[in-house]
């Protein structure tokens, strides 16, 4: 009898980012992708969200490689904190290895990986796991579905994927192979992308928005044009230097990540540029405004990219004005909306004409949409399906696709993050539970906990008050103080008879606990928070954090 296979969700479900699961067979483990998301606005001070290791670092020695399906951050950019702990060999196509390298290189971590490069439809053993690289076509290039051959049939992971049809380097999702093993072998269980299964039809080709963009070029022919998009997207990128190409433009990459990705990008082939097209940002002011498309980085609204410091005009290296137009070519990934408004917000001040998805059809989603999911799942005919990557709306939608398209209700798993499902002669079930919290990255990684991220939103929306007094326990009297520091909860020029009577308060409380022998620091400083708390609350009905400082002589 085949042994059982188990399948574990570290991330990725109920959420958008941090994709990261793993395939255990005869008791080693097979990670497949091992992704980053971005922070909620609500995550002060926090610059990364990983997935939790602590399961991964305890069964270390039983780790024999990462798959990564594609070059997305939320798909490889957790591979680099990993590595600090973990040492393991990566496979991937030659530019999703191109894409991650780049980060685990910064990191100082290639000596603890080999970045195994695969071709499309190769088939390969990774420990005892026979893994299958199937081409998709995806916003970034050569991404892969990844099919497992186990003891317990084949688990067909989707990858982000989308059934273009004309896409840009023509490369399409190869549906002939999935049917094939449909046909044969049979899908055990599938594993599905389910970002866009809200949104009915099929996803617009990469291609159409190639018409978009010549056509805006052409439009503003006598300005600077000035484009961002995702670094990772060469496709988007290609289409944007055949525009500038087309309306007779050199032009120049800002943004480290950009220009890495496109030098990466021609040295592997991927990306066609004419050898006098590219010119360095410094050159720029040497041609005619009308003359010149900058492909910028900042597409998201990061604080410290090349379009925020543009539209800020921070920028040393461009500044923006009413003869540009800015395109971005991308949508806001949740949660960065109000970074993204910011920037668009920044650039009109400075007098520059924006173009967005809002207006102009200049992005198109990597993520199949509804009708490309129930094709899929036509061609696959799943036995056992779990929707995965994607909030939990997405999932349950995506659920009743699989439904729709003849999956047996009982056969259709919703899943969460910390699920371990057991493949085995008698079915899929539930098998447990693993650590799947949330680790926040703030400058390094570990120094940030749930407790910290409480403490910082407390401080955000209610501000802090410290209170400090000095005691002498032989005697039992206030030598000096209380004293009242605070900051966010209200100014304190403006509101000195308010500080007085909290002063006033807690004195009143040192007092009476010193009176009724209260001694040791920690006792009074309870008696200091209840009644600097108290007071606050009463009389402003707002909860800053309160810090008691008691100093005993």
């Amino acid at each position: 009898m085949p042994h059982p296979v188990r399948v574990v969700f570290l991330g990725g479900l109920g959420e958008i980012g941090r994709n990261c699961m793993v395939i255990e067979q005869d008791d080693k483990l097979l990670l497949i992708d091992c992704g980053l998301m971005f922070p909620d606005v609500d995550m002060h001070g926090i610059d990364l969200v990983l997935p939790d290791f602590t399961w991964l670092r305890e069964n270390a020695d039983r780790v024999v490689g990462c798959v990564a399906t594609h070059g997305h951050e939320d798909h490889v950019g957790a591979l680099q904190f990993l590595l600090r702990e973990l040492s393991f060999p990566v496979f991937g196509s030659a530019v999703t290895l191109g894409l991650a390298r780049s980060r685990i290189e910064e990191a100082g971590l290639l000596g603890r990986t080999d970045l195994v490069v695969v071709r499309d439809g190769e088939r390969r053993m990774i420990g005892p796991f026979d893994v299958e690289f199937i081409p998709v076509t995806h916003s970034v290039p050569h991404a892969f579905a990844v099919a497992v051959h186990t003891p317990q049939g084949v688990i067909l992971h989707s990858g982000d994927f989308k059934l273009d049809l004309t896409p840009v380097d023509g490369r399409r999702t190869d549906l002939a192979r999935i049917g094939a093993i449909a046909s044969t072998e049979g899908v055990r269980l599938l594993l599905c992308d389910s970002t866009n299964a809200e949104e009915h039809g099929h996803a617009p080709s990469e291609t159409s928005i190639g018409a978009v963009l010549r056509a805006l070029f052409h439009e503003h022919r006598d300005r600077r044009i000035i484009t961002a998009s995702f670094a990772s997207h060469i496709h988007r990128v290609q289409q944007i230097i055949d525009a500038a190409v087309d309306t007779g433009r050199k032009v120049a990459t800002v943004g480290r990540s950009m220009q890495k990705n496109v030098r990466m990008a021609r040295d592997l082939g991927v990306l066609r540029v004419p050898d006098d097209t590219l010119i360095d940002i410094e050159q720029a002011a040497d041609f005619p405004p009308h003359k010149v498309c900058v492909i910028s980085t900042g597409s998201q609204g990061e604080p410290m990219s090349a379009l925020s410091l543009m539209a800020r005009g921070d920028s040393k290296l461009l500044e923006v004005g009413e003869h540009d137009t800015v395109i971005l070519s991308s949508h806001a990934i949740p949660g960065n909306e109000f970074n993204v408004t910011r920037v668009i917000d920044g650039l009109l001040r400075a007098g520059a004409e924006v173009v967005h998805s809002g207006i102009a059809d200049v992005h198109a989603t990597g993520h199949a949409q509804a009708d490309e999911l129930k094709t899929y799942l036509s061609i696959v005919k799943p036995e056992w399906f779990v929707p995965v990557h994607g909030e939990y709306r997405h999932l349950v939608a995506h659920a009743k696709l699989g439904e729709l398209m003849g999956v047996r209700r009982d056969h259709i798993l919703l899943c969460e993050d910390g699920d371990v499902l057991e493949l085995s002669d008698d079915g899929l079930i539930a098998s447990g539970r693993v650590p799947a919290g949330m680790l926040y990255v703030d400058g390094i990684v570990g120094d940030v906990g749930q407790g910290v991220l409480r403490d910082r939103r407390v401080l955000a929306e209610e501000g802090v008050v410290v209170v400090i007094v000095t005691v002498d326990t032989s005697t039992g009297k206030v030598l000096t103080g209380p004293e009242i520091i605070t900051r966010g909860w209200v100014y304190a020029p403006e509101a000195e008879d308010l500080l007085d009577e909290a002063c006033d308060a807690v004195a009143a409380a040192v007092e009476k606990a010193l009176a009724e022998g209260v001694r040791d620091p920690e006792g009074l400083e309870k008696d200091v928070r209840r009644a600097a708390g108290k007071f606050v609350s009463e009389r402003t009905k707002r909860r800053p954090m309160i810090v008691p400082v008691v100093m005993e002589v």
